[in-house]
């Protein structure tokens, strides 16, 4: 029996789909992440904008193509948000966000003929207060993500992942060490990923620190996947300068630079305190990474509210923009209370933003004369990878480096040499066995 796991959204979600697809494993079943032909489809949805629900719903369509017989589970925040709609789409079951890792007991079932206890289709079940530690993936890429939380308490009035994922709980840090331990040597960077990674706690007191400085005596890259504006001090940043092996690549969320916007938002710090946490970065990493989110076209954004996002934005300096349009999400406290900008205004404020975000991004580059890049891939003739600081490397395939062998898992110290494509190209100057 081959069982197909499709993912969609975020990397928290990615570590739960290579979790079940570990387990999977185990019990002797071909699996594959490939959309292609599958006795079973696994589809692990988003719906942190109505986009990504929409995507999650035509993802069953795209698979079908492949079998039309096939049976269907669906899991995550989409499902969880609304099994209904999968319903309609004919999915045989469902669950939601927790106890994905069940789905492979279900499938047992329904691969040895029992299907008594499969006749409920909807399998949702009472989000959890404690962290469920029964998921291990089987980590197969030069990046590991190790995910350390699950849930959050920030309630955003513009985000519904709160009430879909529950509240802020924390991975035990002997579990995340144990994991860690069992990573291959051919991993050389681990990403710790989480719903709200600044939450990270240990018997209740934050610990986010104390989990990186347990870490590093490992020798692999590390880097946080996000975080929020008030983990920054001057004690956390200065621990992270102590440490060995932290990457500077600090993705501070801000969604946006007007404190008006802000409040709507329930963002809990202003524009002003936004900036001093960044100018407390660049004393300790002058040359960190420091790439954010913001959402444009919130509901009542003026014009004037945008242009203090822009202005803010172009002043701190952010070495790249992850930007997005605005999304209504049912069940939110802005779906409630405000009303909708129309589309073309989000779209305007969209590409505005953009054309700043290209040009943030090619200054940050240049302020940068060299790099240390961990070489993941190989695309068109170049091995690609990434430095510390998150400048994506493209080192040509010539002559001139054939003698290093293969690239792929290993990390080349480079100097740039001119911007190319989303980053630039780079000559090696020494290799790091």
């Amino acid at each position: 029996m081959k069982i197909c796991v499709m993912t969609l959204g975020c990397k928290v979600n990615k570590y739960e789909s290579d979790a079940l697809i570990y387990n999977l494993s185990l019990k002797g079943y071909e699996t594959t992440e490939k959309l292609e032909p599958a006795d079973i489809y696994v589809i692990n949805t988003c719906a942190v904008t109505s986009e990504a629900e929409k995507k999650s719903r035509q993802m069953i369509a795209r698979c079908r193509r492949f079998n039309p017989q096939a049976k269907f589970f669906v899991c995550g925040c989409a499902s969880q948000k609304n099994s209904q709609q999968f319903i309609e789409k004919g999915v045989n079951y469902v669950f939601g966000t927790a106890g994905k890792i069940k789905i492979s007991d279900y499938i047992t079932k329904l691969a040895n003929g029992d299907k008594r206890k499969l006749k409920n289709q909807v399998r949702l079940t009472k989000l959890p207060k404690d962290y469920e530690d029964d998921l291990f993936a089987k980590q197969s890429r030069t990046r590991a993500y190790i995910k350390v939380q699950d849930g959050c308490n920030n309630f955003c009035s513009y985000c519904i992942i709160p009430y879909l994922r529950g509240r802020s709980r924390s991975r035990g840090i002997f579990s995340i060490i144990n994991e860690v331990s069992s990573l291959s040597d051919d991993i050389k960077e681990i990403v710790l990923t989480g719903i709200n990674v600044t939450d990270y706690k240990i018997d209740d007191k934050p610990s986010l620190l104390t989990l990186l400085e347990e870490l590093d005596s490992f020798g692999k890259r590390l880097r946080l996947s996000s975080m929020e504006e008030s983990l920054v001090s001057e004690d956390f940043v200065q621990g992270l300068s102590k440490l060995n092996n932290f990457c500077p690549h600090f993705h501070l969320s801000l969604q946006s630079g007007s404190n008006s916007v802000l409040k709507r938002m329930n963002r809990h710090y202003s524009a002003e305190e936004f900036k001093a946490s960044v100018a407390l970065i660049r004393k300790y990493f002058p040359l960190a990474g420091i790439t954010t989110d913001i959402i444009v076209g919130f509901p009542n954004e003026s014009e004037e509210e945008f242009i203090e996002t822009y202005n803010f934005a172009k002043e701190v300096g952010f070495s790249q923009l992850h930007i997005f349009q605005y999304s209504k999400r049912e069940g939110t406290v802005a779906a409630k209370l405000y009303k909708d900008l129309p589309p073309q205004i989000k779209q305007n404020r969209y590409e505005r933003l953009n054309e700043l975000n290209n040009k943030l991004k090619a200054d940050f580059i240049r302020k940068n004369k060299e790099g240390k890049v961990l070489i993941e891939e190989k695309v068109d003739g170049f091995y690609t990878g990434y430095t510390e600081n998150y400048i994506r490397c493209y080192i040509e395939d010539n002559n001139a480096i054939k003698s290093y062998g293969n690239l792929i898992d290993r990390i080349v110290s480079v100097k740039f040499k001119q911007p190319f494509k989303d980053g630039v190209k780079a000559k090696i100057k020494a290799i790091k066995d």
